[in-house]
């Protein structure tokens, strides 16, 4: 079968989808290996599935992307994104951002992530409904920072710039990739 002119362009496919999971299984692995030498380092099955469970949906998550669009600006945006949200679980479930692990602030940077996973669909997963979704989820956190820096948690602001700069990068990815689609759209 031929394309048309009212076909939609056909998307390349995922040329790092081996790496993708090849190097989340590696990145599984580590702790396994790193157990037969030391004691410092000692997960249980419990903590093997979780990390499983968050490699496997940042990599599913990324693997929608790539559906979504073949723009490489959007696909890095994308990938920002999901990389943003999977460091901020993992350090959160590993040794918490707020104290440790267990003091209930932490709570609010899954909130943060539930803004950009609310946002992202209401834009339609378009390009510039994601941009907007960064935005939201940048002001989120800043949303965050600022609660906990007045009710005194002794929350670093360091790490509140990078994730602020993490959002705010997705978002001009994603920017990026609609000004694209328009001059294409334009015939620029």
């Amino acid at each position: 079968m031929t394309q048309t002119q009212s076909d939609p362009p056909a998307r390349r496919g995922n040329a790092f989808r081996p790496y993708l999971w090849g190097g989340a299984a590696l990145l599984l692995s580590v702790p396994l290996i790193a157990m037969q030498f030391t004691d410092e380092v000692d997960w249980d099955l419990f903590d093997f599935i979780v990390m499983g469970l968050l490699l496997g949906g940042a990599c599913g998550a990324y693997e929608l992307g790539t559906r979504l669009s073949g723009h490489w600006a959007y696909r890095g945006g994308f990938a920002v994104a999901i990389l943003g949200g999977f460091l901020m679980t993992w350090v959160n479930l590993a040794v918490g951002i707020v104290g440790n692990e267990n003091n209930p602030v932490n709570l609010l940077f899954f909130a943060i992530l539930v803004v950009g996973a609310i946002a992202a669909p209401l834009g339609r997963f378009r390009a510039r409904g994601m941009a907007r979704a960064m935005y939201a989820t940048a002001i989120a956190q800043g949303l965050v920072t600022a609660y906990i820096a007045i009710a005194g948690h002794g929350y670093t602001f360091v790490l509140a710039g990078f994730f602020i700069a993490v959002w705010l990068c997705a978002a001009h990815l994603f920017l990026r990739a609609d000004e694209d689609a328009a001059r294409a759209g334009a015939g620029d």
